[in-house]
């Protein structure tokens, strides 16, 4: 999938709800022992790609820097459902202090009250951390309207005959 392709998608108006939506993705990663791990995580959308921090010390950062093919899913609860489906890249790069992309990223799912609170706890808490970029290689939008999973766009052709 080339990068205009993918850009198309991400574009797409219920791409750009859930990329902005207060929902966590569902990330995935390959861990250091070869077994697949699945977290929950906030991350910053800047058109293009997707940045997620952590503590550099952290399993995710050591799994990533030896495999940095990942997958995310961001997806609503309502039906019928919406799924964004992202394979990427990811690029570590270790910061100073806290990334004001983390700040933002916080944001979605706060109060402005608690969000005050949380970026002093932050602040006070990280002296660095670590930037994850996720690059998108292959994206796929489902809104269940209009796309539907290739299986089953197979099956209702195969059925309509």
């Amino acid at each position: 999938m080339n990068q205009h392709e993918i850009a198309e998608i991400l574009a797409k108006p219920y791409a750009q709800d859930l990329l902005f939506a207060a929902q966590p993705a569902r990330f995935s990663y390959v861990a250091l022992n070869g077994e697949p791990r699945v977290i929950p995580i906030g991350f910053h959308f800047d058109g293009e790609k997707l940045q997620t921090f952590t503590i550099p010390k952290s399993a995710k950062v050591k799994a990533l820097a030896k495999n940095p093919k990942v997958a995310l899913t961001l997806d609503t609860n309502g039906f019928p459902p919406k799924v964004l489906l992202i394979r990427g890249t990811t690029e570590l790069k270790l910061e100073q202090g806290v990334p004001e992309e983390y700040i933002i990223s916080g944001k979605k799912v706060m109060t402005d009250e608690q969000h005050a609170g949380w970026t002093q706890g932050v602040k006070d808490l990280y002296d660095e951390m670590t930037r994850i970029t996720i690059t998108p290689t292959w994206v796929k939008l489902l809104d269940f309207e209009t796309t539907l999973p290739k299986d089953v766009e197979d099956l209702i052709r195969a059925k309509q005959g």
